[in-house]
């Protein structure tokens, strides 16, 4: 007879208390000074445990990340591309605006220097295609992955970043508008992005 297995158990609890560690560091310090030290202090989980499980401090924040976005932030699903990427925009809007928006705008930032992107990111990138998929299933000529990366989501994080002013759910809405008008330079399938 096999032990029962309790849901979720020694593993979720180390994860939630290493999670809950991080968010309550960067509430109290800057993110240069975090270290994973600091973090297997304040969650009570060993410093070794942590290295196991995680490896590097931006391994372990995009883990936060990963969790954090995935729990506040699901792809929209409406039923028009419209409704979909206006959705999504006023969402990462918000998000980048809220008080996780500084944790998601830095580690954009940081996955940008990295050698590999960031799982959430990869995470994300495959969402959103699975979004632009359903499009095309249901008939609708959706941009790229690309296109909707340089048209709406990096005017986001560049005016968190750069301007220090959050867009607002009008200007989000105006940046699909805009990704919207964009020609067509031919058809659009999954076999092409």
């Amino acid at each position: 007879m096999q032990p029962a297995r309790r849901p979720g158990g020694r593993s979720a609890r180390v994860r939630t208390a290493v999670h809950e560690a991080v968010m309550d560091l960067l509430g109290e310090a800057d993110w240069d000074s975090l270290s994973i030290a600091e973090v297997a202090e304040r969650s009570g989980v060993h410093q070794a445990t942590v290295y196991r499980r995680w490896g590097t401090l931006s391994a372990l924040i995009d883990d936060v990340v990963t969790e954090r976005l995935s729990q506040a932030s699901p792809m929209p699903d409406t039923g028009s591309l419209r409704g979909d990427l206006e959705a999504y925009a006023v969402r990462l809007a918000e998000d980048v605006a809220g008080p996780l928006g500084g944790l998601y705008v830095r580690a954009a930032q940081v996955g940008t220097r990295a050698d590999d992107s960031p799982v959430y990111m990869a995470d994300r990138a495959a969402q959103l295609q699975a979004m632009l998929d359903r499009a095309v299933e249901r008939g609708e000529r959706p941009p790229t992955l690309l296109e909707l990366l340089e048209v709406v989501i990096a005017p986001i994080y560049y005016h968190a970043i750069f301007f220090s002013r959050p867009v607002g759910p009008e200007h989000a809405r105006s940046l699909v508008g805009r990704l919207l008008s964009l020609p067509v330079s031919g058809p659009r399938s999954r076999s092409s992005r």
